[in-house]
């Protein structure tokens, strides 16, 4: 069984930084293609950051480009999430999602693009 688990979350100040981190358990890591996605309350999921299986090619949301950089480790089996000059609007339940697939140059900023999914990790950016 393939699982996402994500870590890295936590409370910090405006303008502060937090790295995530995403370890696929079960699976080959570098054949899936990855993304973080995030909820706030009362909001529907959205999407933040994609990367293919490379790690060459990269999408963002608009709300978080400049600010957040998606990144991969192919040996270490690990997904980053780089987020600077958090903002309070920034605060939501962060999830990392995986898909199992042949290509190796395509992302996607779709949820339903992607099979696997973890339990989250709960960012909270103070004003």
């Amino acid at each position: 069984q393939v699982q996402p688990i994500e870590s890295g979350g936590g409370l910090v100040q405006a303008g502060g930084s937090l790295r995530l981190s995403c370890a696929l358990s079960g699976g080959t890591f570098s054949t899936y293609r990855l993304g973080w996605f995030r909820q706030a309350p009362g909001k529907e999921r959205e999407f933040v950051a994609a990367i293919n299986r490379r790690g060459a090619t990269t999408s963002y949301a608009d709300s978080v480009k400049g600010r957040f950089t998606i990144s991969r480790d192919n040996a270490k089996n690990t997904l980053y999430l780089q987020m600077n000059s958090l903002e309070p609007e920034d605060t939501a339940r962060y999830f990392c999602a995986a898909r199992q697939t042949p290509n190796y140059d395509r992302t996607s900023s779709a949820a339903k693009d992607y099979d696997y999914w973890g339990q989250g990790t709960q960012v909270t950016v103070s004003s």
